[in-house]
Protein backbone atom coordinates (compact mmCIF):
# COMPACT_ATOMS: atom_id res chain seq x y z
CA UNK A 1 0.00 0.00 0.00
CA UNK A 2 1.19 3.80 -1.01
CA UNK A 3 2.79 5.53 1.97
CA UNK A 4 0.47 8.53 3.28
CA UNK A 5 1.83 11.88 2.26
CA UNK A 6 0.70 15.26 2.06
CA UNK A 7 1.15 18.08 -0.68
CA UNK A 8 2.81 20.04 1.89
CA UNK A 9 5.39 17.29 2.13
CA UNK A 10 6.18 17.23 -1.21
CA UNK A 11 6.81 20.36 -2.08
CA UNK A 12 9.58 20.58 0.16
CA UNK A 13 10.83 17.83 -1.28
CA UNK A 14 10.83 19.00 -4.62
CA UNK A 15 11.54 22.39 -3.72
CA UNK A 16 15.32 21.32 -3.39
CA UNK A 17 15.79 20.67 -6.81
CA UNK A 18 18.10 22.89 -8.38
CA UNK A 19 17.56 23.99 -11.93
CA UNK A 20 20.83 23.34 -13.85
CA UNK A 21 21.03 26.90 -15.48
CA UNK A 22 20.42 28.96 -12.93
CA UNK A 23 21.67 27.70 -10.37
CA UNK A 24 19.19 28.13 -8.02
CA UNK A 25 16.38 25.61 -6.36
CA UNK A 26 12.39 25.01 -7.55
CA UNK A 27 11.48 26.46 -4.11
CA UNK A 28 13.58 29.80 -4.38
CA UNK A 29 12.11 29.18 -8.35
CA UNK A 30 8.54 29.57 -6.76
CA UNK A 31 8.23 27.12 -10.01
CA UNK A 32 6.66 24.14 -7.90
CA UNK A 33 2.79 25.78 -8.95
CA UNK A 34 0.52 22.79 -8.05
CA UNK A 35 0.43 19.50 -6.78
CA UNK A 36 -2.62 17.20 -6.43
CA UNK A 37 -2.57 13.52 -5.34
CA UNK A 38 -5.79 11.24 -6.01
CA UNK A 39 -5.74 7.56 -6.29
CA UNK A 40 -2.13 6.49 -6.23
CA UNK A 41 -1.35 9.50 -9.00
CA UNK A 42 0.99 12.63 -7.83
CA UNK A 43 0.36 15.09 -10.27
CA UNK A 44 2.95 18.21 -10.09
CA UNK A 45 2.39 21.52 -12.09
CA UNK A 46 5.76 23.20 -12.37
CA UNK A 47 6.65 27.10 -14.09
CA UNK A 48 9.75 26.95 -15.34
CA UNK A 49 11.85 30.52 -16.64
CA UNK A 50 11.99 30.14 -20.89
CA UNK A 51 12.90 28.47 -22.91
CA UNK A 52 12.40 25.40 -21.19
CA UNK A 53 13.22 22.56 -24.05
CA UNK A 54 16.52 21.73 -22.82
CA UNK A 55 15.87 21.83 -19.04
CA UNK A 56 12.59 20.06 -18.62
CA UNK A 57 13.98 16.68 -19.23
CA UNK A 58 16.67 16.89 -16.11
CA UNK A 59 14.45 18.90 -14.29
CA UNK A 60 11.28 15.87 -14.95
CA UNK A 61 13.73 13.21 -13.91
CA UNK A 62 15.35 15.33 -10.84
CA UNK A 63 11.60 15.23 -9.56
CA UNK A 64 10.84 11.89 -10.57
CA UNK A 65 13.76 10.50 -8.67
CA UNK A 66 12.55 12.45 -5.82
CA UNK A 67 9.47 11.41 -5.98
CA UNK A 68 10.40 7.78 -6.43
CA UNK A 69 12.33 8.01 -2.82
CA UNK A 70 9.83 10.01 -0.96
CA UNK A 71 6.34 8.51 -2.14
CA UNK A 72 7.06 5.33 -3.17
CA UNK A 73 4.23 2.63 -4.71
CA UNK A 74 2.80 6.49 -6.11
CA UNK A 75 2.73 6.61 -10.00
CA UNK A 76 3.85 10.94 -11.14
CA UNK A 77 3.10 12.75 -13.64
CA UNK A 78 4.72 15.69 -14.17
CA UNK A 79 3.77 19.11 -16.11
CA UNK A 80 5.61 21.77 -17.65
CA UNK A 81 4.58 25.51 -18.15
CA UNK A 82 6.94 28.96 -19.47
CA UNK A 83 7.68 31.73 -17.19
CA UNK A 84 7.40 34.29 -20.02
CA UNK A 85 9.09 37.52 -20.02
CA UNK A 86 7.56 40.13 -19.78
CA UNK A 87 7.63 41.93 -23.94
CA UNK A 88 4.63 44.32 -23.47
CA UNK A 89 6.80 47.09 -23.94
CA UNK A 90 7.87 46.02 -27.53
CA UNK A 91 6.27 47.97 -30.46
CA UNK A 92 7.77 44.91 -32.73
CA UNK A 93 7.81 41.21 -32.99
CA UNK A 94 5.43 40.95 -29.65
CA UNK A 95 5.09 37.25 -30.12
CA UNK A 96 8.92 36.19 -30.47
CA UNK A 97 9.94 35.25 -27.26
CA UNK A 98 13.70 35.54 -27.71
CA UNK A 99 15.62 37.75 -29.88
CA UNK A 100 19.40 36.74 -30.79
CA UNK A 101 21.71 38.74 -32.94
CA UNK A 102 24.46 36.82 -34.27
CA UNK A 103 27.68 39.49 -34.97
CA UNK A 104 31.31 39.51 -36.52
CA UNK A 105 33.00 42.69 -36.19
CA UNK A 106 34.74 41.64 -39.56
CA UNK A 107 33.63 39.72 -42.54
CA UNK A 108 34.68 36.68 -43.75
CA UNK A 109 34.69 34.73 -40.35
CA UNK A 110 31.56 32.25 -40.99
CA UNK A 111 29.26 34.40 -39.16
CA UNK A 112 26.60 33.50 -41.58
CA UNK A 113 26.93 30.07 -41.44
CA UNK A 114 27.00 30.11 -37.68
CA UNK A 115 23.63 31.71 -37.31
CA UNK A 116 22.29 29.49 -39.43
CA UNK A 117 23.33 26.10 -37.97
CA UNK A 118 22.51 27.45 -34.36
CA UNK A 119 19.13 28.12 -35.92
CA UNK A 120 19.22 24.07 -36.79
CA UNK A 121 20.05 22.97 -33.57
CA UNK A 122 17.36 25.30 -31.65
CA UNK A 123 14.44 23.86 -34.24
CA UNK A 124 16.06 20.28 -34.06
CA UNK A 125 14.90 20.35 -29.86
CA UNK A 126 11.27 21.25 -31.01
CA UNK A 127 11.67 24.91 -30.53
CA UNK A 128 9.80 27.22 -33.02
CA UNK A 129 12.71 29.47 -34.91
CA UNK A 130 13.38 31.90 -37.33
CA UNK A 131 16.26 33.89 -38.41
CA UNK A 132 16.53 37.15 -40.10
CA UNK A 133 18.85 37.90 -42.92
CA UNK A 134 20.03 41.25 -42.63
CA UNK A 135 22.92 41.60 -44.56
CA UNK A 136 21.89 43.68 -47.40
CA UNK A 137 25.81 43.67 -49.39
CA UNK A 138 25.61 39.54 -49.09
CA UNK A 139 22.45 37.76 -48.26
CA UNK A 140 23.93 33.90 -47.23
CA UNK A 141 20.91 32.60 -45.75
CA UNK A 142 18.78 31.71 -48.81
CA UNK A 143 21.96 30.13 -49.89
CA UNK A 144 22.32 28.09 -46.79
CA UNK A 145 18.40 26.95 -47.02
CA UNK A 146 18.42 26.46 -50.65
CA UNK A 147 15.51 29.02 -51.13
CA UNK A 148 18.21 31.12 -53.52
CA UNK A 149 15.62 31.66 -56.08
CA UNK A 150 12.63 32.49 -53.31
CA UNK A 151 10.90 35.66 -53.16
CA UNK A 152 8.76 36.46 -50.40
CA UNK A 153 4.58 35.85 -50.08
CA UNK A 154 2.70 38.94 -49.92
CA UNK A 155 -0.60 40.28 -49.21
CA UNK A 156 -2.30 43.05 -49.08
CA UNK A 157 -5.09 43.85 -46.85
CA UNK A 158 -8.58 46.19 -47.87
CA UNK A 159 -6.77 49.38 -46.13
CA UNK A 160 -3.47 48.89 -48.25
CA UNK A 161 -1.43 47.61 -45.75
CA UNK A 162 1.14 44.89 -47.47
CA UNK A 163 2.73 42.06 -44.99
CA UNK A 164 4.98 39.23 -46.03
CA UNK A 165 5.44 35.94 -44.61
CA UNK A 166 8.98 34.04 -44.37
CA UNK A 167 9.80 31.37 -46.72
CA UNK A 168 10.15 27.58 -44.70
CA UNK A 169 12.93 25.19 -44.62
CA UNK A 170 13.88 22.18 -42.71
CA UNK A 171 10.59 23.80 -40.03
CA UNK A 172 12.47 27.09 -39.67
CA UNK A 173 11.04 30.24 -41.06
CA UNK A 174 13.13 32.39 -43.17
CA UNK A 175 13.44 36.24 -44.27
CA UNK A 176 16.82 37.42 -46.16
CA UNK A 177 17.07 40.90 -48.31
CA UNK A 178 18.12 38.28 -51.24
CA UNK A 179 14.10 37.59 -51.29
CA UNK A 180 13.77 41.70 -51.95
CA UNK A 181 16.79 42.13 -54.17
CA UNK A 182 18.74 40.07 -56.32
CA UNK A 183 22.55 40.53 -56.23
CA UNK A 184 23.48 43.53 -58.50
CA UNK A 185 20.92 45.55 -56.61
CA UNK A 186 22.09 44.95 -53.34
CA UNK A 187 25.51 46.26 -54.18
CA UNK A 188 23.67 49.78 -55.14
CA UNK A 189 21.21 50.13 -52.30
CA UNK A 190 22.00 53.03 -49.82
CA UNK A 191 20.87 55.36 -47.28
CA UNK A 192 16.73 55.75 -46.66
CA UNK A 193 15.90 52.75 -49.08
CA UNK A 194 18.26 50.33 -47.26
CA UNK A 195 16.39 51.67 -43.81
CA UNK A 196 12.97 51.23 -45.54
CA UNK A 197 14.43 47.18 -46.47
CA UNK A 198 15.20 46.45 -42.99
CA UNK A 199 11.79 48.23 -41.35
CA UNK A 200 9.99 45.83 -43.94
CA UNK A 201 12.55 42.63 -42.15
CA UNK A 202 11.13 43.22 -38.81
CA UNK A 203 8.03 45.38 -38.85
CA UNK A 204 6.16 43.75 -42.09
CA UNK A 205 6.68 40.22 -42.23
CA UNK A 206 3.98 37.81 -40.02
CA UNK A 207 6.62 35.93 -38.17
CA UNK A 208 3.87 34.38 -35.80
CA UNK A 209 4.58 32.61 -32.64
CA UNK A 210 8.53 32.35 -32.07
CA UNK A 211 10.96 31.08 -29.37
CA UNK A 212 13.60 32.39 -31.10
CA UNK A 213 14.38 34.66 -33.92
CA UNK A 214 18.10 34.48 -34.95
CA UNK A 215 19.38 38.15 -36.41
CA UNK A 216 22.10 37.95 -39.20
CA UNK A 217 23.36 41.01 -38.99
CA UNK A 218 25.88 42.60 -41.16
CA UNK A 219 29.40 42.49 -40.85
CA UNK A 220 31.09 45.12 -38.87
CA UNK A 221 30.35 47.86 -36.32
CA UNK A 222 28.88 50.86 -38.25
CA UNK A 223 26.27 52.88 -38.39
CA UNK A 224 23.89 50.45 -39.88
CA UNK A 225 24.27 47.90 -37.38
CA UNK A 226 23.69 50.65 -34.58
CA UNK A 227 20.67 51.51 -35.97
CA UNK A 228 19.08 48.00 -36.01
CA UNK A 229 20.89 47.10 -32.46
CA UNK A 230 18.56 49.97 -31.33
CA UNK A 231 15.23 49.28 -33.18
CA UNK A 232 15.28 45.67 -32.93
CA UNK A 233 14.38 44.66 -28.86
CA UNK A 234 17.13 42.12 -29.27
CA UNK A 235 17.20 39.37 -25.77
CA UNK A 236 21.46 39.67 -26.39
CA UNK A 237 24.21 39.22 -28.51
CA UNK A 238 26.33 36.21 -29.61
CA UNK A 239 29.84 37.68 -31.23
CA UNK A 240 31.58 35.34 -34.22
CA UNK A 241 35.57 35.70 -34.62
CA UNK A 242 38.74 33.28 -35.92
CA UNK A 243 41.37 32.91 -32.96
CA UNK A 244 44.20 35.58 -35.28
CA UNK A 245 44.43 38.77 -33.45
CA UNK A 246 43.29 40.79 -36.60
CA UNK A 247 39.75 39.11 -36.00
CA UNK A 248 40.11 39.53 -32.51
CA UNK A 249 40.78 43.19 -32.41
CA UNK A 250 37.14 43.53 -34.48
CA UNK A 251 35.40 41.46 -31.83
CA UNK A 252 36.49 43.87 -29.23
CA UNK A 253 34.88 46.80 -31.09
CA UNK A 254 31.71 44.88 -31.61
CA UNK A 255 31.73 43.91 -27.84
CA UNK A 256 31.83 48.20 -27.52
CA UNK A 257 29.15 48.71 -30.02
CA UNK A 258 27.02 46.46 -28.18
CA UNK A 259 27.57 48.23 -25.14
CA UNK A 260 27.09 51.38 -26.00
CA UNK A 261 23.80 50.35 -26.86
CA UNK A 262 22.85 48.44 -23.70
CA UNK A 263 22.24 45.44 -25.30
CA UNK A 264 23.48 42.17 -23.30
CA UNK A 265 26.33 39.68 -24.96
CA UNK A 266 25.47 36.41 -24.89
CA UNK A 267 28.71 34.62 -25.68
CA UNK A 268 31.16 34.32 -28.07
CA UNK A 269 32.14 31.35 -30.65
CA UNK A 270 34.95 30.75 -32.35
CA UNK A 271 34.94 29.25 -35.71
CA UNK A 272 37.88 27.85 -37.98
CA UNK A 273 39.62 27.25 -34.45
CA UNK A 274 41.55 24.12 -35.68
CA UNK A 275 41.50 22.11 -38.36
CA UNK A 276 41.54 17.84 -38.06
CA UNK A 277 42.36 15.50 -40.45
CA UNK A 278 39.95 12.88 -41.19
CA UNK A 279 42.75 10.35 -41.18
CA UNK A 280 44.47 11.71 -38.13
CA UNK A 281 41.64 11.76 -35.83
CA UNK A 282 43.78 12.68 -32.42
CA UNK A 283 45.55 15.67 -34.34
CA UNK A 284 44.85 19.47 -34.64
CA UNK A 285 46.35 22.18 -36.84
CA UNK A 286 45.65 25.45 -35.41
CA UNK A 287 45.69 27.32 -39.15
CA UNK A 288 44.89 30.30 -37.74
CA UNK A 289 46.11 30.61 -34.34
CA UNK A 290 45.07 29.25 -31.07
CA UNK A 291 42.79 30.78 -28.26
CA UNK A 292 41.76 34.19 -29.28
CA UNK A 293 37.80 33.82 -28.95
CA UNK A 294 38.85 32.59 -25.57
CA UNK A 295 40.99 35.27 -24.66
CA UNK A 296 38.72 38.02 -25.32
CA UNK A 297 35.88 36.57 -23.95
CA UNK A 298 37.95 36.46 -20.40
CA UNK A 299 39.09 39.87 -20.84
CA UNK A 300 35.30 40.86 -21.26
CA UNK A 301 33.78 38.51 -18.46
CA UNK A 302 31.47 36.78 -21.32
CA UNK A 303 30.89 33.47 -21.79
CA UNK A 304 32.45 31.20 -24.23
CA UNK A 305 30.50 29.05 -26.29
CA UNK A 306 32.62 26.67 -27.84
CA UNK A 307 34.63 26.22 -30.20
CA UNK A 308 33.90 25.40 -34.27
CA UNK A 309 36.71 23.26 -36.51
CA UNK A 310 36.90 23.61 -40.24
CA UNK A 311 35.49 21.11 -41.64
CA UNK A 312 34.34 20.42 -45.70
CA UNK A 313 31.23 19.13 -44.21
CA UNK A 314 30.29 22.53 -42.93
CA UNK A 315 31.46 24.34 -46.59
CA UNK A 316 29.68 21.64 -48.69
CA UNK A 317 26.43 21.85 -46.20
CA UNK A 318 26.16 25.60 -46.61
CA UNK A 319 26.72 25.84 -50.45
CA UNK A 320 24.24 23.15 -50.84
CA UNK A 321 21.35 24.28 -48.86
CA UNK A 322 21.87 22.01 -46.34
CA UNK A 323 23.25 23.12 -43.21
CA UNK A 324 25.52 20.54 -41.51
CA UNK A 325 24.28 20.10 -38.67
CA UNK A 326 21.15 18.18 -39.77
CA UNK A 327 23.89 15.69 -40.60
CA UNK A 328 25.13 12.93 -37.81
CA UNK A 329 28.75 13.59 -37.61
CA UNK A 330 31.12 15.44 -35.20
CA UNK A 331 30.31 19.10 -36.36
CA UNK A 332 26.68 18.43 -35.93
CA UNK A 333 27.32 17.48 -32.15
CA UNK A 334 29.62 20.90 -31.81
CA UNK A 335 26.96 22.84 -32.82
CA UNK A 336 24.12 21.25 -30.51
CA UNK A 337 26.63 21.82 -28.11
CA UNK A 338 27.29 25.02 -28.56
CA UNK A 339 23.45 25.85 -28.49
CA UNK A 340 22.99 23.86 -25.11
CA UNK A 341 25.43 26.76 -23.86
CA UNK A 342 23.75 29.66 -25.70
CA UNK A 343 19.82 28.66 -24.38
CA UNK A 344 21.84 27.97 -20.35
CA UNK A 345 23.04 32.17 -21.10
CA UNK A 346 19.72 33.27 -22.30
CA UNK A 347 17.35 31.32 -19.52
CA UNK A 348 20.08 33.64 -17.11
CA UNK A 349 19.62 36.74 -18.53
CA UNK A 350 15.70 36.31 -18.74
CA UNK A 351 15.58 34.89 -15.19
CA UNK A 352 17.24 38.10 -14.28
CA UNK A 353 15.22 40.21 -16.08
CA UNK A 354 11.89 38.53 -14.25
CA UNK A 355 13.55 39.22 -11.30
CA UNK A 356 14.16 42.55 -11.58
CA UNK A 357 10.78 43.42 -12.96
CA UNK A 358 8.82 41.83 -9.68
CA UNK A 359 11.66 43.96 -7.60
CA UNK A 360 10.37 47.34 -9.41
CA UNK A 361 6.69 46.06 -9.11
CA UNK A 362 7.21 45.38 -5.66
CA UNK A 363 8.75 48.85 -4.74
Amino acid sequence: MAKEITEIELKQDLGGVVDPDLGITLEELDAVKQIKINDGLIEVFLELTQPMHWVAGRINDACSKVLNQVAPGYESEISFSEKLRDNSDRQILKNVKNIIAVASGKGGVGKSAVAANLAGALSLKGASVGILDGDVYGPSQPTMFGLRDEQFNATETPDGKVYAYPNEKYGIKVASMGFILNRDEAAIVRGPMLAGYFSMLFEQIEWGPLDFLIFDLPPGTGDIQLTLTQKIPLTGAVVVTTPQEISVADVRRSIAMFKRVNVDILGIIENMSYFTPPELPDKKYNIFGEGGGKTVAKENDIPFLGEVPLDIRMREGNDSGHPVVFENNAQAGIFKNIALSLVSEIRKKNHSYNEAGSMEISI
